[in-house]
């Protein structure tokens, strides 16, 4: 299986963005989408009306299952929340995808 990306961002229910967008995006340029979701958010056009952070332990067994089966030949990130979730985030990569390309999609706000 060729163009795995394994996509680690946070989920919009309004399907604008986040990791609906890049699922989309992934499939139409031929890829393979698995995901880490890191939040889950309450969002439509006109904002962000909640955000859910996934337990960080739990964004990291998301990460090892995929990349121990599926594996990737790319990881994508969004919405990495907080600085403990980018320490486990970059810490997985460094363990189990030392080498992969990694694209860094830093989001800096979320206006809907």
């Amino acid at each position: 299986m060729k163009g795995r990306v394994l996509i680690v961002a946070g989920s919009d229910s309004g399907g604008g963005a986040g990791i609906q967008a890049d699922i989309k995006t992934v499939t139409a340029l031929g890829g393979y989408a698995a995901t880490a979701i890191t939040a889950l958010t309450a969002q439509d056009t006109t904002g962000v009306h909640g955000v859910f952070p996934v337990p960080i332990d739990f964004i990291r067994q998301q990460m090892q299952v995929v990349l121990g089966d599926i594996g990737a030949d790319c990881i994508k990130t969004g919405m990495l929340h907080n600085s403990e979730v980018i320490e486990a985030v970059s810490d997985i990569i460094e363990q189990h995808a030392a080498g992969i390309p990694v694209v860094v999609d830093p989001v800096m706000v979320a206006k809907g």
